[in-house]
């Protein structure tokens, strides 16, 4: 029986990370993307190979087109295939809309949005041609409801949302699914500017009473992936927050 081939981007660490060990435990091959810290990949790598575990790391800048090209055609050139992308990766900004520069504002969206346009475009045909495939592009919660002070990245992952809307139309024909995870506030880097009074501030705001962890939004993908008939959602993966 041939395996299953899924590659997340920005898979190194945090979500990212949660989410290649998922698809892992459920019998995949892994590509985990990741762009500058090699150490970290390699060092991620190693670890799950410990754990019996064999994936494998390509480094790819996923706002750069031809970076974006190059690593898919050595996707293809490995398995021939790809089932499952997960768009995971993201960087943020916290600062107000006077202190956010334009190179700053652009930046986050090259990341957050044009990063999911690339890889999604690289491996569409591919999918195309299997007769399916599934797309999950990871949004968060602040693009549904905005963040004071994260006006650039709540803007980019609302994008990342409105785009999984209009693709997963574009796609459903040929049999591809496209859809969302948007994670709340989850035990990540990415919030390790949040101090231990704001972090128990939105605790007291989340209905199930805790932080998430990158484990709970990995089973939102790994479901999404086998979910045949789901296409063109937003699974907010929050415990509540926001609703």
């Amino acid at each position: 029986m041939v395996k299953k081939v899924a590659l997340i981007t920005g898979g190194t660490r945090g979500i990212g990370r949660d989410i290649a060990f998922e698809f892992l435990q459920r019998g995949y091959e892994v590509i985990i993307n990741y762009c500058n810290n090699e150490s970290a990949a390699i060092a991620t790598q190693a670890e799950f190979n410990m754990l019996g575990y064999c994936p494998v790391i390509m480094r790819a800048d996923v706002s750069n087109e031809a970076a974006v090209r190059d690593m898919f055609a050595e996707v293809f050139r490995i398995y021939n295939r790809l089932d499952v992308l997960v768009n995971n990766a993201g960087i943020s900004y916290v600062g107000v809309i006077q202190d956010t520069t334009p190179a700053e504002w652009d930046r986050i969206f090259a990341v957050n949005v044009r990063g999911a346009y690339l890889c999604s475009r690289a491996v569409a045909d591919r999918m195309i041609g299997m007769g399916g495939g599934c797309i999950i592009n990871i949004s968060s919660i602040w693009g549904e409801v905005g963040a004071s002070c994260e006006v650039a990245y709540s803007a980019s992952k609302a994008a990342v949302i409105g785009f999984t809307k209009a693709l997963a139309k574009e796609l459903a024909p040929s049999g591809v699914r496209v859809n969302c995870v948007s994670p709340g506030v989850i035990d990540t880097d990415m919030n390790g500017h949040l101090t231990p009074d704001e972090l128990e501030d939105l605790i007291q705001q989340i209905p199930a009473g805790r932080i998430g962890t990158g484990a709970d939004v990995a089973v939102a993908c790994s479901f999404l992936a086998e979910a045949a008939y789901v296409t063109g959602e937003t699974i907010s993966v929050g415990g509540g927050f926001g609703k």
